[in-house]
């Protein structure tokens, strides 16, 4: 599976750590996704959602 948000399809990002010198190497930035009971289609499920998402209503908790 994919680290990737299942709502948005956001995922990880590459970069560079730039040190003192100006030296890269690279990086990954990853989005803080966490797993969520959500509603979908009607059904409860498990879902892996960004943090963006739930703030924003996106995503519909289940009780």
């Amino acid at each position: 599976m994919a680290y990737r948000c299942s709502i948005c399809g956001k995922g990880a990002n590459a970069a560079h750590n730039v040190s003192h010198s100006n030296r890269k190497s690279r990086k990954w930035q990853r989005p803080n996704l966490q797993n969520v009971r959500a509603v979908v289609d009607g059904r409860t499920q498990k879902v892996r959602a960004c943090t963006r998402c739930i703030r924003t209503g996106k995503v519909t908790k289940a009780a």
